[in-house]
């Protein structure tokens, strides 16, 4: 009979645990990502008063079943319904975020990592995306300085730092001409030309317009494009201070860029635009000798085929050269404004376009055209003359001077620039003092969407930055305006200036076993030896199928119905459990009242 006292006892208790778990749960009905709890019995332990016996076959009797009393019941396990995701809640506040899959946020409170399910955050005094609840810091990876996310280990995404307020600068870079040429556009058809403005930024975000002028007088689809001025935002000329020039090479930018800067094109180029150095001044140079000692030497003829001789195509080198003739080879290359002590090899590695008679274009590079000898490119653009000196008429263009826009009279569409089968030309700026910085990058302007088509006498071409897609645009200095959360947990800013920068990437934990995480209080799991270890890199969320979704948080997976269900029942076991300690306290008495 004590027995089943303490078996009642045993129910009881383990009833008032099933109570403590339906109570916990219901109390949590609307905490944030709450996940639900249930419980499980298995009996306690039996107490054998009989073995079990076998059959005996000299006597004929049959074996007897073991004789077992049990002792009650106890907790057998308390499961976490982890993987259930609960409905979703809808906020609005775009820091706010719900996880769909297994995954789980990795949150630090500085020193340990924990996981969880609550997304809602907020972004803290010092820019950290941060718990709402508790302040522990969101974890995630990095961006380089190439604006590409570092998936290395995870750490707090400090997204509204100092540095992330403001959008640098860019220099713009690209920039497109459309719209129609009207030969009968009377702007078109006078020497003042129509006006195109292309509005640009240097690499400091100050913005400048290029004043451009087209005009053409004949009916053959011919038309010339000139650079009239350069103007700051206070709508005055900045040509004073800089050299401005439009061609139609990588080459020539190069050498209408640099060569104030060297000093050798003002000296030593003739009126023909022939950089033959042979002036008479001397130009002085330094090499060192076979015993390693620098000799200073000048030279009054500095001709290719001298510094160049030797060069084999395939290896790109100047087979059989002293340090001499290395010496003028850059001091050559120099010219073109390139650097170093291996200058010549860069010059020698760049590319110019050259048209055949049948209009197709082709990269060559200077080193090649240096080893076929005198060459002339057949659309008339000559790059080495018969003595062998480079040139650049026809790459470089004379001061004053636009360059040479052809349309197709059938299509109306444009057929050639400067007689070469390109879509685009050059704008470059460059500081008229040698030791000063340029702000200004070069510009390909890309004008094969313009259309010399009939327009009732009215020329709509424009210029815009940037290409068809927006790349190369430029801009100012910008302050962020908003943040966003991708799907895949990557953070980007906006900008007042139209750009958007990546600002960092929420990482996110898997597991192997989640069920087997511990509670920590807070909405926070702590990882165990049965839920799998946290490497402490985490997975792009993609990866495994889920996302994020912003604006929304996810709510708790408790099942009302099911716990009031579970609530009755519980009350049931525990008053039936109670009874049995009545029942049997009454057998004790009447036992004690067998003395009467």
């Amino acid at each position: 009979m004590m027995r089943s006292l303490f078996s009642g006892v045993a129910g009881l208790k383990t009833h008032q645990t099933k109570m403590d778990v339906i109570g916990n749960n219901i109390a949590n009905v609307n905490t944030v990502a709450y996940k639900s709890q249930s419980i499980t019995f298995s009996e306690l332990m039996y107490q054998t008063t009989q073995s079990a016996s076998g059959p005996n076959a000299t006597t004929g009797t049959a074996g007897t079943n073991a004789k077992q009393i049990g002792l009650g019941v106890q907790s057998a396990a308390i499961s976490t319904a982890i993987t259930q995701q609960g409905s979703t809640q809808n906020t609005g506040n775009a820091f706010d975020l719900r996880i769909t899959g297994d995954s789980f946020f990795v949150v630090s409170n500085g020193s340990s990592n924990f996981f969880t399910r609550d997304g809602s955050f907020y972004v803290d005094a010092v820019g950290n995306l941060a718990m709402s609840s508790n302040g522990y810091n969101v974890m995630g990876w990095q961006v380089n300085d190439k604006g590409e996310i570092v998936q290395d280990n995870v750490s707090k995404l400090q997204i509204m730092s100092a540095k992330n307020l403001t959008s640098d600068p860019v220099a713009t870079t690209l920039a497109t001409m459309n719209g129609i040429v009207d030969k009968n556009d009377p702007q078109i058809k006078s020497e003042e030309g129509k006006v195109i403005n292309l509005s640009f930024y240097d690499n400091m975000g100050y913005p400048y317009t290029a004043r451009f002028k087209m005009n053409g007088t004949d009916d053959l689809g011919k038309y010339v494009l000139k650079l009239e001025n350069v103007l700051d935002s206070n709508n005055e000329s900045i040509l004073d201070k800089f050299d401005a020039s439009i061609f139609t090479t990588e080459l020539s930018n190069t050498y209408a860029s640099r060569e104030k800067a060297y000093g050798l094109n003002e000296k030593y180029t003739n009126t023909a635009g022939t950089l033959a150095l042979t002036s008479g001044e001397d130009i002085e140079y330094e090499y060192k000798d076979a015993n390693g000692n620098t000799v200073a030497a000048t030279t009054s003829n500095l001709n290719p085929a001298d510094c160049f001789a030797g060069y084999n195509v395939k290896t790109g080198e100047l087979e059989g050269a002293d340090e001499q003739q290395i010496a003028l080879a850059n001091l050559y290359a120099k010219a073109y404004g390139f650097s170093g002590d291996e200058a010549y090899k860069e010059f020698l590695s760049k590319t110019v376009q050259d048209t055949d008679a049948d209009g197709n274009v082709t990269e060559v590079a200077v080193g090649t055209l240096l080893s076929q000898g005198n060459v002339a490119t057949d659309n008339g653009t000559e790059l080495f003359a018969n003595d062998g000196t480079l040139l650049v008429t026809g790459y470089v263009l004379p001061e004053g001077e636009g360059i040479s826009v052809l349309y197709n009279q059938e299509t109306g569409s444009l057929q050639t620039i400067n007689g070469m089968n390109i879509t685009s030309f050059n704008l470059n700026l460059a500081p008229k003092t040698s030791t000063a910085d340029n702000p200004f990058e070069q510009i390909s302007v890309d004008i094969k969407d313009t259309k010399n088509l009939n327009n009732d006498q009215v020329s709509t071409v424009g210029a815009t930055s940037g290409d068809k897609e927006g790349n190369g645009t430029g801009c100012a200095l910008g302050t962020m305006t908003g943040v966003s959360i991708q799907r895949n947990g990557m953070i980007y800013g906006a900008y007042d200036n139209g750009q958007t920068k990546l600002l960092g990437q929420i990482a996110v934990a898997n597991f192997s076993n989640a069920a087997g995480l511990e509670k920590e209080g807070d909405n926070l799991y702590s990882a165990t030896l049965n839920s799998g270890e946290f490497d402490g890199i985490g997975v792009d969320i993609t990866a495994g199928g889920g996302s994020m979704q912003t604006g929304v948080l996810e709510m708790s997976n408790v099942d009302l119905s099911s716990e009031f269900t579970e609530l009755i029942t519980t009350q049931r076991g525990f008053q039936a459990n109670s009874r049995i300690i009545t029942v049997s306290d009454t057998l004790l008495e009447e036992l004690v009242n067998l003395k009467r």
